[in-house]
């Protein structure tokens, strides 16, 4: 028996509908064009939907988001969570106000938004274990390993860790690709699919969604 299915033709054509399925809502799409004027790397609508899915799916009562940007995940997450109380991490003060103020608008109630700023290397070793329900990891690549371990420990049992750019701009699967990022995350890849702590899905979803489970 074969272990792959043989290659789908039009897959290109397949991610392009995927990302024109779900029409994204006003509030996210404006924050996604700031987002790319400013040269961040936000979640494809795609992704987010299925950010909303599983927080809808998971029903946390609590999430934690490593990487803020401009609140185009945090809206997407909170919005398959409307009542969880939401914790994200982020170095640029500036970027996390608009994305509080984005929440708040949306009507997530003040108290349930916690932002801390700072270093996610220096923030997270001194959060609580088995603290959240969700994790979500969306920040520099080159230390994903770390941040997703970090993400692990937080997470309680049966917690959800999602780790965004899993296949980093398409270049993953590719082995003539060979940077830092590809690097971090084949190294992340190959450590958690045969990891006996989690369960592991790779979803091809924008650029690829890690999803794990803690056991």
């Amino acid at each position: 028996m074969a272990r792959y299915a043989e290659p789908v033709a039009g897959r290109e054509l397949d991610w392009k509908y995927t990302e024109g399925f779900i029409t994204e809502r006003d509030d996210i799409a404006l924050l996604r064009e700031n987002s790319v004027e400013l040269g961040i790397d936000a979640v494809s609508v795609a992704m987010g939907a299925q950010l909303a899915f599983v927080a809808a799916t998971a029903a946390p009562e609590s999430i934690v988001e490593i990487g803020t940007g401009l609140g185009v995940s945090g809206l997407w997450l909170m919005s398959g969570a409307p009542d969880a109380s939401f914790t994200s991490i982020d170095s640029e003060a500036d970027y996390q106000q608009v994305a509080k103020a984005a929440l708040i608008e949306a009507g997530v109630t003040p108290n349930r938004v916690r932002l801390i700023t700072g270093a996610a290397s220096q923030v997270l070793p001194r959060m609580n274990d088995a603290s959240y329900d969700l994790v979500f990891v969306d920040a520099d690549p080159e230390s994903v390993i770390e941040y997703v371990e970090h993400g692990i420990r937080l997470a309680r049992t049966g917690g959800v860790i999602l780790v965004a750019h899993a296949l980093w701009r398409g270049k993953v699967a590719d082995p003539a690709q060979r940077d830092e990022p590809v690097g971090a995350f084949r190294s992340l890849l190959g450590m958690l699919g045969e990891s006996s702590g989690v369960t592991a899905a790779l979803s091809p979803v924008g650029d690829g969604l890690l999803q794990l489970v803690k056991k």
